[in-house]
């Protein structure tokens, strides 16, 4: 692997199987969404027999790595992850070219993985912790609850944060002694597979393992023999197709799909220039592509004006352009096909009378034909359209009033999503009281976004938004089994 980010030609990244970069006949042709034609670079396209390759790789290694402690797998994890700030820079202008958003996000990228990986790595006292029950009248055996590795963990991550997104995962499957194989997007995997092998070139032969490909030659990471558990983040249309396929052999799955993220705004809420700032992020960050961005605003009666208008004076500063370039504020979205889709629900309000404020102004020239789109704001639109019903993944929010609380958290929980949620008021009581109603895996005060998770706590969806809970203790037990082992205890001599 090259040391330094050429500008003379587009990326090229390989495989990565049991310590060995690894070359293939045919390749992937990467996108540059800015631009129509425009190519990012180029990334291996592994064939069935490279897929199968890892598997075995990944199974070789696990024995020995599984037999280590979780101080000592920690210990090399930490090894593993020095330096790897040193191609930050160039990581994060390979990932905007291929991704699309602002370059500044892209950096933040690598660096979420980083510190996701130290917080996870601050866990291996806890994960060797057991716990006894004693004998008790009538059950004469002194039981241990211990927790083992599962095998083999395939890990799939989405284009819109790649590698952050590993950072929830990653580094808990490793550390609870299972071997992993990372399948980066088909759309951007440069960047995390650039990643990736850097870190995985420093731990033993096949405990980390990168494939890129075609999903066609990929059904062996979810539902092979040699896979004990498979970790998806993406669609919840994908979610559902993993699921099925891992159902043919019961591999386990960790599940994290989108959301259609309620955002509760009272009559006390605080509209002061730093929440509106928080919640300007919380919509339209990566161009709105994040799962759990707020995706619908309630808003009472009497602040609706005043929301609006802090959102729009906001909108009206944004620079559409390539990520690339300094000044630009909004990157265009990562496919033409999402593009038309938001697109067509922006339409859709328009044409059943909703009042649709659009902002900023298309780039011209080479950029003219990139998916790029003016972020809108749409205003009491009729609850039945999609562009509040489904995930818009775009820069377009719809504002929606109502009148009391109740009538707010019926709205919010009346979705197939429940990923995330927040409340904005002064009444930290009312807060408590309302977020506990909500019908999400995170809810915020007075926040919202990805921006400001803690990557401490666990992180997962309810109804379609997903199963499973990613990052903290949770995390990391996800990828274990839990086993009990009894010993009978002699009855005291009379």
């Amino acid at each position: 692997m090259t040391d330094t980010l050429s500008t003379a030609a587009p990326v090229t990244t390989g495989l990565y199987i049991d310590g060995k970069e690894r070359s293939t006949a045919e390749t992937l042709e990467i996108a540059d969404p800015s631009t129509k034609g425009g190519v990012a670079g180029y990334a291996a396209a592994a064939t069935k027999q490279d897929v199968s390759d890892a598997v075995a790789a990944a199974n070789r290694a696990f024995p020995a790595w599984s037999k280590l402690s979780a101080q000592e797998r920690a210990s090399q994890m930490a090894a593993a992850i020095q330096g790897i700030a040193e191609e930050r820079d160039a990581d994060a202008a390979v990932l905007t070219a291929e991704n699309g958003k602002i370059v500044h996000e892209s950096w933040v990228d690598s660096l979420v993985l980083e510190i996701r990986w130290n917080l996870a790595l601050s866990l291996a006292d806890e994960l060797s912790a057991t716990k006894v029950l004693p004998p008790v009248p009538g059950i004469a055996v002194q039981t241990t609850v211990a927790y083992q590795p599962l095998g083999v963990v395939t890990v799939i991550v989405p284009f819109n944060w790649p590698i952050a997104i590993l950072g929830a995962s990653l580094p808990h499957a490793l550390l609870a002694g299972n071997t992993v194989i990372v399948k980066p997007p088909v759309s951007a995997p440069l960047a995390t597979t650039r990643v990736v092998q850097r870190i995985a070139e420093k731990l033993p032969a096949g405990v980390l393992n990168v494939v890129t490909g075609k999903d066609s030659e990929m059904a062996e990471l979810i539902e092979g023999d040699g896979i004990a558990k498979v970790c998806f983040t993406g669609s919840v249309g994908g979610g559902k197709r993993i699921m099925e396929m891992a159902s043919k052999s019961l591999t386990r799955v960790t599940l994290e799909l989108g959301g259609n993220d309620a955002a509760i705004f009272r009559e006390d809420a605080i509209l002061d220039d730093d929440h509106l700032d928080r919640l300007f992020g919380a919509v339209f960050d990566t161009t709105g592509q994040i799962c759990m961005n707020a995706k619908r605003l309630y808003v009472h009666r009497s602040r609706m004006d005043e929301l609006v208008d802090g959102l729009s004076a906001r909108l009206d500063k944004t620079v559409l352009g390539s990520g690339l370039t300094e000044g630009v504020t909004m990157g265009p979205l990562h496919s033409p096909v999402q593009k038309a889709f938001v697109e067509e629900i922006i339409q859709e309000a328009k044409d059943s009378g909703a009042k649709v404020l659009e902002f900023g102004e298309l780039p011209e020239g080479e950029l003219a034909s990139g998916n790029f789109l003016r972020p809108a704001i749409v205003v009491d639109p009729d609850s039945s359209l999609r562009v509040v019903v489904q995930e818009q993944f775009g820069p377009v929010i719809p504002v929606i009033p109502y009148d009391d609380d109740d009538e707010a958290v019926r709205l919010a929980n009346d979705s197939w999503g429940g990923l995330c949620a927040s409340v904005w008021t002064a009444d930290t009581d009312e807060a408590a009281r309302l977020g506990a109603q909500l019908e999400a895996g995170y809810v915020w005060i007075n926040d919202h976004g990805a921006n400001r998770l803690d990557l401490r706590a666990p992180f997962g969806g309810m109804k379609q938004s997903g199963m499973g809970r990613e990052q903290g203790i949770e995390g990391v037990r996800a990828f274990q089994d839990t086993r009990s082992i009894a010993l009978p205890v002699p009855p005291a001599a009379s």
